[in-house]
């Protein structure tokens, strides 16, 4: 390792530099290792190095609730296809310095020209993917640092840069950039308010077909860059699609279903659903018998949620035998004597997320828990939604 932050920080006072040690880099790689190509591994490595910097070091300088977006578990989802991590903050933190808006987006490269940043357009151009601040990280595993030697904004990005069709980047030169990034954090408390981003058009619908269709032309790992192989709308609208996205990816890797709640409550837990929070429990016979249901215990899903601040569960029940195919899903209040509060919404829609009739129960007042009833075709994919939205939540397609 060569790292001096001392002399490195006086050439340049405005970066950030950090140090990575040999455990970092060790730790990074192990965490490295689930992807398609060698490339795309790189690609991981590199992300994993920035984010275990530079995600500490926002916790430590200016928010403790500093998380990444939407959570751990999808990042290989996201690295497989793209380059870039979101970060976002839970509440308003309590901290001397307010974390500068709502989200921040790392752009990691290990190139040693500095002239531009380029943000791929996925973060730019998805609805639910853009971020008020994007920060250029130059990572260098060699020397064992890592380095944030700019950043821009949203709007700065869709008004000033270069769009490079071949790349499907967004080109941002050095000069136009802002290389102090106290700058950043001076302008959020001065001027708070002030917008960072642009409005941007929404993506078409894709048809469930034409989903299946894509995910399966798309996952040989043969094709080295999926994001360039079609259209960036349809693209753009496969990937905010999170179920969809998970799907390319176990697919790209050669995995099975991971997804099939038959095979959770008869078999195992999916590694990816437990990393979700997903577990199997047996349902009370007290509980069954209050339902309705036979005295006999039997293995249920069940998922913590945190909204609002609040403990809930959310449970998958199967109604008498699996085979029957008849399911409800339950949300209530994980604290004994708490109600759900009025205006709370579980929703159930189909895979390509349309509503179907009976699909949502609404809470009017406080009610003891939301449940929805429904009869679902053996490999049938159902999604759930519940307003307001759970904290650290992705969509999630559920096989059956």
């Amino acid at each position: 390792m060569t790292f001096n932050s001392a002399s490195l920080a006086f050439a340049n006072p405005t970066q950030v530099w950090l140090e990575l040690s040999s455990t970092d880099l060790d730790r990074a790689w192990e965490q490295s290792q689930a992807f398609s190509t060698t490339a795309r591994r790189w690609n991981a490595y590199l992300n994993r190095l920035c984010l275990n910097t530079v995600l500490p070091w926002l916790q430590q300088e200016y928010d403790r609730h500093a998380r990444v977006f939407p959570h751990l578990a999808a990042l290989p989802s996201f690295w497989e296809v793209v380059n870039g991590v979101a970060i976002a903050h839970l509440s308003p933190p309590q901290t001397r310095i307010a974390l500068p808006g709502p989200r921040l987006i790392l752009i990691p490269s290990e190139a040693i020209d500095c002239t531009e940043i380029q943000v791929p357009q996925e973060w730019v151009d998805i609805p639910s993917w853009i971020g008020d601040y994007y920060l250029a990280v130059q990572v260098n595993p060699d020397d064992g640092w890592v380095k944030i030697w700019a950043y821009c904004t949203h709007s700065q990005l869709k008004q000033k840069a270069n769009y490079d069709r071949h790349s499907r980047c967004y080109c941002l030169k050095e000069e136009d950039a802002i290389a102090d990034l106290n700058v950043l954090w001076v302008a959020r408390q001065v001027c708070p308010d002030e917008p960072t981003r642009v409005s941007i058009p929404p993506l078409p619908n894709l048809s469930l077909e034409r989903a299946n269709a894509l995910i399966q032309r798309l996952s040989s790992p043969n094709i080295l860059l999926p994001r360039l192989e079609i259209p960036f709308p349809t693209w753009g609208a496969l990937l905010e699609h999170s179920g969809y996205r998970q799907r390319l990816y176990q697919q790209r890797l050669g995995l099975n279903e991971q997804w099939s709640v038959v095979d959770w409550l008869q078999k195992r837990i999916s590694q990816i659903a437990q990393e979700l929070g997903w577990q199997k429990i047996q349902m009370q016979p007290s509980l069954a018998q209050a339902r309705g249901e036979t005295e006999t215990p039997q293995p249920i899903l069940s998922k913590e949620l945190v909204i609002a601040g609040q403990a809930y569960e959310l449970r998958v029940i199967p109604k008498a035998d699996i085979s029957q195919g008849i399911w409800r899903f339950e949300l209530s209040s994980n604290k004994i004597g708490d109600r759900i509060p009025g205006g709370f919404k579980l929703r159930l829609l189909t895979e390509d997320l349309q509503p179907f009739e009976d699909n949502e129960d609404i809470a009017e007042t406080a009610v003891d828990l939301l449940y929805i009833e429904v009869a679902l075709e053996p490999g049938e994919g159902i999604v759930w939604e519940i307003e307001p939205h759970p904290e650290n939540c992705d969509r999630e397609i559920l096989r059956f």
